[in-house]
């Protein structure tokens, strides 16, 4: 098996281990620790020797780093960021639903989901699940839930036209029987093992119940749920594993998974939030920094940005730039916008494509159609907190922001050797 079908099985492996924000969290916990790395407690007073290896968990957002030996009160961090959500389905109150017989899940849309693409689907529930003692454990079903589409027969031009109210018509069916007989929160409190009368509060989430696949001539495509934007937290996980070792003296070597990216970012674990900041601030007190040398140690640092980005699609090419269009298997992408909606400037793009030729790897430029608006990153978000120099980069898919999308298997693996660079250069 070749290194980019193996790092792939691992994709898949974490994003089958991942279906909520806080389970990501919660495996990037264990995959680190299990490598050496020291869970703190934001509650408690954090070591300050250099040479070590910590990790910390806020919520559904984690962050980990290498002090190397010899790090000074000035040393500057190269923080690779993602995001831990996804867009899809979230609990609502009172959830156990239903009518005619049929059991249902009362949810909200997350996010801006393809509504379209959740349809005849198996689906898992997963998340946290707070109790009476203020403690939190973490839930998740294995299929459960689907949402029917309606037959073509009841609705002779559902292939005209589909489209789905919000309300009525994304509500899964997870049983048969009446909803008074029924709870949704005891199924997940039985697979977490706790006594659902000790619930107290619960932030569940849907996720797509298939694991990932390998496919396609020469096994060229990976399809998952959740690759926006898990792929890039996977890359950031096995890269920092790579060089924990090896980081080299001048700087601080970090990993950044921020909750909420699909929502805004604006959360205590988001991009938007003190998570990050807190950290740095932590990090640097504890090498006996002052202000003074904290805004040195910044004005010397990097952040990636990495997150998912639009591949051309073949069927729908005027959708794309006419010039600029990435594609699957020709390496990860460097995304420009000239209205910042990335972060990404001159000096970051020669930042990053040489960190690319270092690595080995191809990178593509991404653009958006001038009359297609794209979307936005933690880029300028952490670029405009903290006044760290940010790029914004990713790999190409096609599916965005459906219950299962389409990357390639060879990008998925560049993208972690790129960070490995970022790391450990």
């Amino acid at each position: 098996m070749t290194a980019a079908r193996t790092h792939a099985a691992d994709l898949a492996e974490f994003v089958a281990a991942s279906p909520s924000s806080f389970h990501a969290a919660a495996e990037v916990l264990r995959r680190l620790t299990d490598a050496g790395f020291v869970p703190l407690d934001e509650r408690e007073p954090w070591p300050s020797a250099p040479g070590a290896r910590r990790i910390v968990v806020r919520d559904g957002a984690v962050i980990a780093w290498v002090v190397p030996p010899g790090a000074t009160a000035d040393t500057p961090v190269r923080v690779f960021g993602a995001h831990s959500d996804s867009p899809g389905f979230k609990l609502k109150p009172r959830p156990t639903t239903g009518r005619l017989g049929w059991l249902q899940a009362g949810v909200e849309v997350y996010g801006g989901p393809l509504l379209n693409s959740w349809l005849d689907r198996e689906l898992r529930l997963a998340g946290r699940l707070t109790l009476d003692d203020g403690s939190s454990v973490l839930a998740a079903t294995g299929p459960l839930l689907r949402l029917p589409q309606l037959a073509i027969h009841l609705d002779r031009e559902a292939n005209d036209h589909l489209a789905l109210d919000k309300q009525r018509q994304t509500q899964p069916v997870w049983g048969l029987g009446e909803a008074d007989s029924a709870d949704l929160l005891a199924e997940l409190a039985g697979v977490a093992g706790v006594d659902a009368s000790r619930i107290r509060g619960y932030d569940i989430v849907t996720a797509d119940a298939a694991p990932g696949a390998v496919f396609g001539r020469d096994d060229v495509f990976f399809a998952s749920g959740r690759l926006d934007d898990l792929a890039s937290v996977h890359a950031g996980v096995v890269a920092l594993q790579a060089v924990a070792d090896d980081v080299a003296a001048d700087h601080i070597a970090m990993l950044a998974v921020f909750d909420h990216e699909e929502v805004g970012s604006g959360t205590r674990s988001g991009a938007a939030g003190p998570f990050l900041a807190d950290v740095l601030e932590r990090v640097w007190a504890g090498l006996g920094a002052d202000r003074e040398q904290q805004l040195r140690a910044l004005a010397g640092s990097w952040c990636v940005s990495s997150d998912v980005g639009h591949a051309v699609h073949p069927n729908y090419a005027e959708k794309h730039d006419p010039v600029v269009q990435p594609r699957l298997g020709s390496g990860p992408i460097l995304k420009i916008n000239a209205n910042q909606r990335y972060a990404t400037d001159a000096v970051g793009a020669a930042a990053w494509n040489d960190w690319c030729a270092r690595a080995g790897v191809s990178s593509q430029e991404f653009v958006s159609n001038n009359a297609v608006p794209c979307g936005s990153t933690i880029g300028p978000i952490t670029a405009t907190r903290l006044g760290i120099r940010t790029v914004d980069v990713g790999i190409p898919i096609l599916s965005m922001h459906s219950a299962r999308e389409l990357a390639g298997v060879s990008d998925l693996h560049d993208l972690s050797l790129v960070a490995r660079e970022f790391f450990g250069a």
